[in-house]
Formats: C-alpha cells, sequence, structure tokens
C-alpha cells in the first residue's frame, strides 16, 4: 500500500544545520530545474524541502553522467555515489557532514517514507547512457525510461503519500512510475538534436528505421525520404497514452501534492502539444513554454481541475 498523508511525515522541527541543508537544495532546484521547480512551490514546507533533496541528489547523478570525465571516471563517480546513498539510507551521516544534499536527503527519508532504492535504479540508469547503450525497440527503452524517470514517480509519491481513502491507492505508485515515463519520453522527443550532437539516441532503432530517420539527428537535417513528422507523431501517440494513464494518479493525492504533480505533467503535455504541431522545431532547439503559460498550468493544477476531469472519466461522469 502507498502511504497516507496522514501520519506519513515526522513531527520533529529541522534544526539549524538540516535547514541549511535544505536551502542548498532549494537554491539548486530553483536554478536547475525551472520546470520541475514550479510545480514544487505549490507544495508545503516540509514536503517541498524533501522534494528538492530528492531533485538536488538526482541531479548529481545526471550531472555525472552528463559530464565532459572519460567513461571510466563517470563509472567510479557513480560508484561513490552509490556508496554515499548507502550511507543515507542507513542513516549514516550526521547533521554536521559536509555534504548537504546528504544532510538533507538523510532528514528527508527520516520525515517520509521515500523508497530510497529509486535512487539505485536513478544510477543504473545513468550507467547505461555512460555505457554508451541504444534501444532497438520501445521495450528496451522503457527500461532506461523506468530507471530514470518512473523511479523518480515512485520516489516522489513517498514523498507526497496518497490522501485517506482515495480509491484504488494500491496502484499509486504504478501509476507514479507511468507519469514518469510520459515525461521521459516528452523530454527524449525535445532534446533529440541536443543529445544527438553529444552522441546519443534514445528513440527506439526500429521506430527510426521505419519512418527512414536511421541516420540519426547530429547533422540538423534529415535525409532525403525520411518522415521526421510521422516518427514525432507515432511517439506522440504514445507519450499521450502514457500520460492518459499516469494521470490517474492524482485524484488519490491531497490538493496540494496533486496541484503539484499536475503543473509538472501539464507543462510537459503542452510541450508535447507544441512538437506534435511543428516537429521540426525540435531538429532547430530546445522546445520551451513561456513563463506566463507555464504559470497557467501551476493555476489550473492548483484548482484541482486536471483531478477532477480525472475522477469523472474514471466514474463515467461528463462535465
Amino acid at each position: 500500500m502507498s502511504p497516507t498523508v496522514e501520519g506519513s511525515a515526522h513531527t520533529t522541527a529541522p534544526s539549524a544545520p538540516v535547514l541549511a541543508a535544505y536551502s542548498y537544495c532549494e537554491a539548486v532546484t530553483g536554478a536547475q530545474a525551472r520546470n520541475f521547480a514550479y510545480g514544487i512551490r505549490l507544495l508545503p514546507a516540509d514536503k517541498r524541502q524533501a522534494m528538492s533533496a530528492l531533485y538536488a541528489f538526482s541531479r548529481r547523478v545526471d550531472d555525472i553522467g552528463d559530464g565532459t570525465l572519460p567513461a571510466d571516471a563517470k563509472l567510479a563517480r557513480l560508484e561513490e555515489t552509490r556508496a554515499l546513498l548507502g550511507r543515507i539510507r542507513d542513516g549514516r551521516v550526521d547533521e554536521d557532514d559536509t555534504d548537504p544534499v546528504a544532510v538533507a536527503l538523510t532528514h528527508a527519508a527520516r520525515r517520509f517514507p521515500i523508497p530510497l532504492g529509486g535512487l539505485d535504479e536513478l544510477i543504473d540508469g545513468v550507467l547505461m547512457d555512460v555505457r554508451g547503450e541504444t534501444y532497438e525497440t520501445w521495450e528496451d527503452l522503457e527500461v532506461y525510461c523506468r530507471c530514470v524517470a518512473g523511479a523518480i514517480g515512485r520516489l516522489s509519491l513517498g514523498v507526497f503519500g496518497t490522501a485517506a481513502g482515495a480509491a484504488d491507492a494500491e496502484r499509486a505508485s504504478e501509476y507514479a512510475d507511468t507519469l514518469g515515463l510520459a515525461l521521459q519520453l516528452t523530454n527524449i522527443l525535445r532534446d533529440v538534436r541536443e543529445d544527438a550532437g553529444n552522441g546519443r539516441t534514445y528513440l527506439p532503432a526500429e521506430d527510426l528505421a521505419k519512418f527512414g530517420c536511421d541516420e540519426g539527428f547530429a547533422a540538423g537535417r534529415l535525409p532525403a525520404g525520411a518522415d521526421f513528422a510521422g516518427l514525432v507523431h507515432h511517439e506522440v501517440r504514445r507519450a499521450r497514452a502514457l500520460f492518459a494513464d499516469g494521470y490517474r494518479l492524482l485524484p488519490m493525492l491531497d490538493r496540494r501534492s496533486g496541484a503539484c504533480v499536475a503543473a509538472m505533467a501539464g507543462i510537459y503535455r503542452r510541450l508535447l502539444d507544441r512538437i506534435e504541431r511543428e516537429p521540426e522545431a525540435v531538429l532547430r532547439g530546445r522546445v520551451s513554454l513561456p513563463p506566463h503559460e507555464k504559470a497557467y498550468v501551476a493555476v489550473r493544477g492548483l484548482s484541482g481541475l486536471d483531478a477532477r476531469t480525472v475522477s469523472r472519466r474514471r466514474t463515467g461522469r461528463t462535465a
């Protein structure tokens, strides 16, 4: 069963060193995760702090994978980070430790039932990047997406909890995982040119071949006969199906946690809309939303409109 909101948080107020560690993590989140930060602003302080700690640790793992170190050095750094995670899991990080991310995450894991094994999965996913793995089928890519994004959904659910009496709450973790997949596939579509420039191809090889795009995208131009729009629309349909399934999580959350998830997911759904309307825009640069549109998505999430819409669909009612 997923944890409920009631009784999930540790009630002891954080000490000054822990608050300083959380402040560091919130600064990292605000500076480096604009879409993510938009959502977590809607949370109460304890959940916002915990989510910032999760983000800061995850960012550290991602930065190792995306950095310029040789592959063997990256592998060593990732194993060091896994060892640190073991210390965090065992509660062996003191409040006066010099690593603020470790201090904050250790405290967050005492406050909330966070399944820290999800961060092991994230490290596994980044190891796949470092080793240069490619993906023949969607099922292959799905394994990677569950490591780097589905796991983040399940970790976040540990902070959010489910609302008391929520229907089908035992499936909340499944829906959180699926929503993570939807976000990651949207990311992959948005960053297809940037990833190609870094020597990475994430879209399934069988899909690239089907639409004549198996030469890749590093050149920023398409080979003759390539149906890039067809490829994008194929992946967009897959992402939309994942969003539809993952959105079943929303009615299971309390109002502010649901608003946070709806805001983050809503931003990515709108990115998906833009990519669908103009597929080749992703070959020119990163597609993004203007601040006013993100603010609208946040307000919509806080209103609970998305959660109510999902609830009506599940019960067969119309608006």
